[in-house]
């Protein structure tokens, strides 16, 4: 039996409801950038009980360039997450992740997306703030490498108030 919308059938892994899809609790989304001291591994094991929660809906849990050095398939299973549900994305640069990070936020088959950003200037947060409007899962960018630029910015003004 095809249920019909308008003159577009609804299949359910093709198109989302979205009569029931804003009832769901992790249809709430918002993209919360981090700046991470340890390449992402804390902040990623903070994150563990909503993503082993989200991971029992069926949808995807997205990671865009998430470092293999911090283990994260032992964190991720440590607590509970399904495995079949993770989708592990690699891009070639920053503007590669930047698209992928919005595709998985607002295609709908994703309840989590995580994506790991060398440092995001204020035309790219702004671009994933509007992104956040249409968004159909909860987005946390990781910035692995603002912390150390931030340094570098203070000690190049630091010397240079000294010279």
């Amino acid at each position: 039996m095809s249920i019909m919308t308008g003159n577009a059938p609804r299949h359910p892994g093709l198109w989302t409801d979205t009569s029931i899809a804003g009832n769901q609790p992790w249809q709430h989304t918002g993209i919360s950038s981090l700046a991470s001291h340890s390449q992402g591994r804390q902040e990623l094991s903070r994150l563990c009980p909503q993503l082993a929660q989200l991971s029992q809906q069926g949808r995807w849990i997205v990671l865009i360039n998430a470092p293999a050095s911090i283990g994260y398939k032992e964190t991720l299973a440590r607590a509970g997450v399904r495995m079949d549900r993770v989708l592990l994305v690699r891009t070639k640069d920053e503007v590669e992740a930047l698209w992928a990070t919005e595709r998985a936020l607002t295609n709908g088959t994703s309840s989590a997306v995580i994506s790991w950003i060398d440092s995001l200037d204020a035309r790219d947060n702004r671009r994933l703030q509007l992104v956040a409007r249409n968004a159909r899962a909860m987005g946390v960018v990781l910035e692995t490498g603002r912390q150390a630029k931030e340094i570098d910015n203070r000690l190049n003004e630091l010397t240079r108030s000294i010279h």
